[in-house]
């Protein structure tokens, strides 16, 4: 059996998500299909990441074991040829046997991106949040300088969530502006559900004025999740890179 890695990129706007689901097209599903066209064999494919309905990747990553005696640098090509346009195979390699694309990461990158402009984008309508009123960059770049570190995000995660340590490491956290749109950058150890979303929306309430950069600390200590932000939509989030 070989292992073979794929870094996959894909635009999550026709899925119900990554991860296989009973009641929607996911792109796990989608590539597993192309695997089995390719090689005849029923393949299922662990992934780095649950990305959710809408979300994008840049650099996701899946593993899976095979016997085809396709070159492991040949699948991305092969795979591409049976893949929709909104899913592509980016690279395909041979890993060590016990290599995972999920167990094995030490890390994730992810962005959000913003539209900052009055008129809507056609372009960008699936792929970044439109905000019509012009964002205080300079104040939003000096509220994310708070978040990194080590700290309880329990404040920062989902309603309902069940996760016993609510702990995370943000490496690195900024914010840069690229003509009408803001992206906010984020690179963490592991991250609670939704929590990028929650801290882009926090970041977005410093932008308009409706919090303080200094007030970003005292959220984080409180723990409590209506002290943060808005949980922006998941069409401006990008899984950008899995670390190992």
């Amino acid at each position: 059996m070989t292992n073979i890695k794929l870094t996959i990129e894909y635009d999550g706007s026709n899925y119900c998500g990554w991860q296989v689901q009973p009641n929607g097209l996911s792109v796990q599903q989608v590539i597993e299909e192309a695997i089995f066209n390719l090689t005849g064999v029923k393949t299922r494919i662990n992934g780095a990441g649950r990305t959710d309905s809408g979300v994008h990747a840049d650099g996701q990553t899946a593993t899976f074991n095979t016997e085809s005696g396709i070159p492991p640098e040949s699948f991305s090509k092969a795979l591409n040829h049976q893949l929709p346009t909104d899913i592509s195979i980016v690279h395909s390699c041979k890993v060590d046997k016990d290599f995972h694309a999920r167990y094995s990461s030490i890390g994730k990158h992810y962005k959000y991106v913003i539209l900052n402009r009055e008129i809507r984008s056609p372009l960008m309508e699936n792929r970044a949040y439109k905000v019509g009123k012009k964002l205080d960059i300079e104040e939003m770049k000096r509220a994310a300088i708070n978040f990194q570190g080590t700290y309880d995000f329990k404040g920062f995660m989902a309603s309902g969530s069940q996760v016993a340590d609510t702990t995370r490491t943000v490496i690195e956290i900024f914010v840069v502006s690229i003509e009408d749109t803001i992206e906010i950058s984020v690179k963490g150890t592991g991250f609670l559900y939704n929590m990028v979303r929650i801290v882009a929306g926090t970041l977005l309430e410093c932008g308009l004025g409706k919090l303080q950069s200094n007030d970003i600390p005292g959220i984080i200590l409180s723990g409590k999740r209506e002290a943060a932000g808005p949980t922006l939509p998941a069409h401006g989030l990008y899984l950008v890179e899995v670390i190992y």
